[in-house]
């Protein structure tokens, strides 16, 4: 490899600032890696908390990516009608060696095309929606199918990363990550999934975001009507 290694992680207004900012912890460990956060413009972009994030290089400035990451959040129904944005990560597809997501991030790349035929992973609450970009559902933490991999929910980002850093630099850089970061996870309920929580929790949740999940289906349909 000659050098640097490049990785992108996608920023946009109502992102999820864990599903970047974990990934993006994981990647700044690693010697002789540059990380960009890319957005249209330089200027600071709201996430979906109080945190403000600022990107570090445009569309038009980024170099050709050895990985591009699209992280999730709200923002993400309108990315998959953002032709700027989709066309982008075609472009850069082209020449990535993995092309990856975490949460419903994964249903931009597949709002681009990218995961027509793979397997995908993605946020519980949105895995419905991967077929409609004709991606098969994974239900794993860390989803790799070829040079595509994507993460589930959230947290999973940091799974997601120090995973792709064993593939990219071996096991052992990816374990000296994990323990500087004592990513050593111990839950206090056994609710992080549908699969664990209690059913009355699951029940609620669901009732919580069945708006949301209503209205992101309105935008794949029509990301899927865009592609004709």
């Amino acid at each position: 490899m000659s050098g640097p290694l490049q990785i992108g992680l996608l920023v946009f207004p109502r992102v999820t600032q864990l599903d970047l900012t974990g990934p993006a912890q994981v990647f700044s460990s690693l010697p002789d890696v540059n990380v960009h956060l890319i957005w249209k413009r330089i200027e600071s972009v709201p996430s979906d908390s109080v945190i403000l994030l600022t990107p570090t290089v445009t569309f038009a400035d980024c170099p050709q990516l050895d990985v591009i990451c699209v992280p999730g959040g709200y923002g993400t129904d309108e990315l998959m009608l953002d032709e700027e944005v989709l066309a982008f990560l075609r472009e850069q597809e082209r020449g990535a060696r993995y092309v990856t997501s975490v949460c419903t991030g994964s249903l931009v790349l597949g709002a681009a095309g990218l995961l027509q035929g793979y397997r995908a992973a993605t946020h519980w609450t949105a895995v419905d929606a991967l077929p409609f970009f004709g991606a098969s559902i994974s239900r794993e933490r860390v989803c790799i199918d070829r040079n595509r991999i994507t993460g589930g929910g959230i947290t999973a980002g940091i799974d997601f990363a120090l995973t792709l850093v064993s593939m990219l630099r071996g096991r052992a850089a990816a374990e000296m990550i994990q323990l500087r970061m004592e990513y050593n996870p111990a839950p206090p309920f056994e609710a992080g999934s549908p699969d664990t929580a209690p059913a009355a929790i699951v029940a609620a949740m669901q009732e919580r975001v069945a708006p949301s999940q209503a209205r992101r289906l309105e935008f794949v349909r029509k990301a899927v009507g865009q592609r004709g």
